[in-house]
Order: structure tokens, then C-alpha cells, then sequence
């Protein structure tokens, strides 16, 4: 008998995974080379770089694992989250990184984070070290953003994840080697679209099932569990203040040390560009992952799955939320999940594979290398850690080994800790020096690494990846400066010919800058 529901969401994918290609394809005439394959030349306006942004942030991982963990765990107060990740993540991040960023890296003709690293501090083997920690760190995650989607997929078509896997990293793979960052880039523009439509129907339709958004707050209100207060679950700040907080630092002040983010604003053409950019951008994730974060607050109205211990599986909770859902809408649901999953995957993808070609093997392995062996070089890179991800993917979800898992886990902790505080004064503070940055590197990764194979030995409130990834990160905002003051200072002709790009004058009207 024709199942017209199931029509209508296989007729949803076909045309979305065809617009992706197709994206791909009409993109390769502007990834000649390797900036433009990089960077998009730095020349992509204000929309794309702001969704590209916002679409490499937000994965599946937000929308079906956090959404679903942390509203189980702190009720309505999780929208905090998305809240910060607005105003953290996305606009402070904007207007202290972007102008700074854009400016300093075309100055030392920079185009990865390790390479920035490397040139700023006139050290090959910084850059390489910095190469070495995204190589690790970022594979495990890329292989994360598969998480969640297995039930989705389970619940609208009945079909096996590791089909899902392979689907989305074929597709994936063809639109980012055809077509480079711009290609990315304006696919993240369409998936950010998708993704701004589905999570206000679904969140509008989820109330609608409870009785509209009072009588679900009241249900809420009612829900009791142990070590709650009654109400703790509809309350301001939920009944864990503290891990709230340090999710919120994770998941907001992170973002200022990832190499897929910070390398948006390498890209952005030009002042107008980054001014509009920062509005859209926090509009985006104010609406983005404070409605997932928002819908997740919801999730105790719903029946989880649970283990044989009784456990809840938190993947679980968002996909129960949509059963009931309408299949056009469970569709919209599928396309949204998989927009943010390609999307942040693609940036991914790329950033691992400029680095590992443009830092690792480009001077030190290849001391020569030609522009089109780099961009061979990069497309086969592309398809590795591509496949790579995938297989890590399955392997998790088919055994459920958990090193993996955990590896996952500290991999946002380990490459924020590292990267994100001599990163930050590297763009302000001319005294930063290289020995801070070394300790900076070997504090985040060993603290991460030591938390995940110790766990036992830390505190109990910091045997959490998500609350040693937060302490990480603000521990190394105090060691940067520390060791930089007691280390020989950096060499000053070099640190003032850079800084020069900060004031050289520019020519502008009198409606974009006031006497």
C-alpha cells in the first residue's frame, strides 16, 4: 500500500541532498587555488559568514544529545545555554575576535589557526604542535556530530544509522571537494535557513501537544525527583546552578578557541561585513539553540528510553518529543538535524584538511609543494577524515566503546583549553610569548587527557568533562599572562611591525565613521 507520509520525506531528502551537490558543483569555478579553496579569497559578505558560523556551532550534538541531556537535568533553566551561547559565543565573540582575526591574519599571510600560531610567534615547531593537537582532537569530535541521529533516522524511516552515516558522508564529501570553503559556505546559508524554520515549528508544535505553553510550564512545575526542590525544573536557574554555569562557559566561551570557528573571520570581506555579521550571527543562535535548548526544558513530560539499569538515554528524549508529529513535519525535523550535522562536519572536515596539508606536510614533509599538489593534497584529506569519522561513528554506535565516547567528550575541553587564551592575547597583548602558548598547549590537552583516563583521581565536581573543560579554559586566561611575564619578552621590531596592521588608516565615508 503507497505510504504517502514516507513519500513526502524521502521526496524532502532527495531535494536536499541534490541542492547540496548541485551547490557544490556550480562553487568549483571559485576554488581554483588555495585561498580561495581555504577562504573563500576573503571575500564572502556578511549572510554566508554569519551562517556559516552559526551552522558550524550548532550540530546534531546541540539538537538531539545537549538539548536532551541538559533539559532532562535542568528543566527550562537549559535555555541559559542558548542564551549564552548567543551573547558568549557568537556576539563578544564577534566583536572581540573578528575585526582583530581578519586583520592580523592577512597581515602574516595566515590561513589556519596552527599557521597563525606559527608565524606569530615566529615558531615552526608551535605550528606544528598546534597541527598535531587539531589533528587528534578534531577527528573524535567530527565523529561525534553522527551522534544522536541513529533514533531520528530509526523513528522516520525505519532505517539502519550506519546507511545514514555513509549517505551523509558521501554527500558531504562531493559538495566540500568540488566546491572548497565557498561551497560550504553557501550550503551552510541553506542549512541555517532550514534550521531556523524547523526548530520554531517543532517547538510550536511539542507545546501545541501539552496544551499550549502555560499548561506545559504547569506540568513541568509539577514534576518531583530526587534532590529537586518541587518546581526545580520550571525555575529561574534549575536545581543545579553551578553545572549550569560551566556548561555555559564550555559551550559559549569555546567557541573562541576552535579552529573551524575562528576561521570564519579569516574569511569575511571586508568592516560592513563584520558589523552585520555579528547581529546576524547572535540572532541565529539566540533562535537557534535557545529554541533546541528551550524545547529540551520540556523533555520530562516526555517517556524516555532507558537501559536495563534504568537509565535514561538521553538521545533518546528529543526523538520521543516528535513522534506524534505530523510526517511532513518529522521530514522538516530529519533535514534540520542533518543541515546542522553536514554543516558543522564540512567546516570540519576542511579545517583538519588545510591543516594537516598546509602546516604539516607543506615545508616541513614537502619542503617544495606546488599550489595543485596542495590542493590535491587537501580534497584527499578531505575524503580521510571524512571516512575516518564514519568509521569511528559505526564502530561507537555498533560496540559501544566507550574510550571513544569519552574521547569525544574532552575533545571541545582539550582544543578550547589549549588554543583559545593564547589565541585571545595574541591578538591584544604584544608580551605574549611562545613559552605561554607551550604551556598553555600542554596544560588543556594534559588536564583533558588526565581527566578522561583518571577520572577517579579529580574532585567529584570536576570529574565531568563538560566542568574540567570550563576550568581548563578559564585556568589558561591566568597562565598566559603569568608565564609570558616571567619568560624572555618576544622580539620587538617583528611584534611591531604586525601590530602595525591594527593602525594603518583607511579612507571612509562620513555615514560609516564619525569625525
Amino acid at each position: 500500500m503507497f505510504d504517502f507520509g514516507m513519500f513526502i520525506k524521502i521526496l524532502m531528502l532527495v531535494v536536499f541532498f541534490g541542492s547540496m551537490v548541485l551547490v557544490g558543483v556550480l562553487c568549483r569555478k571559485r576554488s581554483t587555488d588555495v585561498n580561495s579553496f581555504v577562504l573563500g579569497g576573503r571575500s564572502v559578505g556578511p549572510w554566508l559568514t554569519a551562517f556559516a558560523y552559526g551552522t558550524s556551532y550548532f550540530s546534531a550534538v546541540i539538537f538531539i544529545g545537549y538539548a536532551g541531556q541538559f533539559g532532562w537535568k535542568f528543566g527550562l533553566a537549559s535555555t541559559w545555554i542558548g542564551i549564552g551561547n548567543a551573547l558568549i559565543g557568537s556576539l563578544l565573540a564577534w566583536v572581540v575576535l573578528g575585526r582583530r582575526t581578519r586583520l592580523i591574519t592577512q597581515k602574516l599571510h595566515s590561513a589556519t589557526m596552527p599557521d597563525y600560531f606559527g608565524k606569530r610567534f615566529a615558531s615552526p615547531a608551535l605550528k606544528i604542535g598546534a597541527s598535531l593537537i587539531v589533528f587528534v582532537f578534531l577527528i573524535p569530535y567530527t565523529a561525534s556530530l553522527y551522534n544522536g541521529l541513529s533514533r531520528l533516522f530509526g523513528m522516520a524511516f525505519g532505517i539502519d544509522y550506519v546507511w545514514c552515516i555513509v549517505l551523509m558522508s558521501v554527500l558531504t564529501c562531493i559538495y566540500v571537494v568540488v566546491g572548497g570553503y565557498m561551497a560550504t559556505a553557501v550550503n551552510d546559508f541553506i542549512q541555517g535557513i532550514i534550521m531556523l524554520i524547523g526548530i520554531i515549528a517543532v517547538i510550536a508544535a511539542v507545546l501545541n501537544g501539552q496544551g499550549g505553553f502555560t499548561e506545559a510550564i504547569a506540568s513541568l512545575s509539577d514534576i518531583q525527583a530526587e534532590g529537586v526542590n518541587p518546581g526545580g525544573f520550571a525555575s529561574f536557574f534549575g536545581p543545579a546552578p553551578f553545572d549550569l554555569l560551566c556548561v555555559v562557559i564550555l559551550t559559549s566561551l569555546g567557541t573562541w578557541g576552535l579552529p573551524q570557528m575562528v576561521g570564519k573571520f579569516y574569511a569575511i570581506k571586508d568592516e560592513r561585513s563584520i558589523q552585520k555579521g555579528t547581529i546576524i550571527s547572535t540572532l541565529f543562535a539566540a533562535v537557534v539553540a535557545g529554541g533546541c535548548y528551550f524545547l529540551g526544558g520540556f523533555g520530562r513530560l516526555f517517556t524516555p528510553d532507558t537501559t536495563g539499569e534504568g537509565a535514561v538515554i538521553f538521545d533518546s528524549i528529543i526523538p520521543n518529543m516528535l513522534k506524534g508529529l505530523p510526517d511532513i513535519l518529522i521530514g522538516i525535523v530529519v533535514i534540520l538535524v542533518l543541515s546542522a550535522s553536514m554543516s558543522t562536519l564540512s567546516s570540519l572536515v576542511l579545517t583538519s584538511s588545510s591543516t594537516l596539508t598546509l602546516d604539516l606536510i607543506k615545508g616541513s614533509v614537502v619542503k617544495k609543494m606546488k599550489e595543485k599538489s596542495q590542493m590535491l593534497t587537501m580534497r584527499i584529506f578531505i575524503v580521510f577524515f571524512v571516512a575516518v569519522s564514519a568509521v569511528i561513528a559505526i564502530l561507537q554506535y555498533k560496540y559501544n566503546i566507550s574510550a571513544i565516547a569519552q574521547l569525544m567528550g574532552v575533545s571541545w575541553g582539550a582544543l578550547a583549553g589549549a588554543f583559545l587564551a593564547p589565541y585571545l592575547y595574541s591578538l591584544y597583548w604584544k608580551r605574549t610569548t611562545k613559552a605561554a602558548t607551550w604551556v598553555c598547549f600542554a596544560f588543556g590537552v594534559g588536564v583533558m587527557l588526565a581527566n578522561m583516563l583518571f577520572k577517579s583521581a579529580f574532585p567529584v565536581w570536576l570529574q565531568s568533562p563538560i566542568n574540567c573543560g570550563a576550568l581548563v579554559m578559564l585556568a589558561g586566561l591566568v597562565i598566559v599572562p603569568l608565564v609570558s611575564l616571567i619568560t624572555p619578552k618576544p622580539d620587538k621590531e617583528f611584534l611591531d611591525d604586525t601590530f602595525a596592521c591594527y593602525d594603518r588608516e583607511v579612507r571612509a565615508s562620513a555615514k560609516e565613521h564619525l569625525d
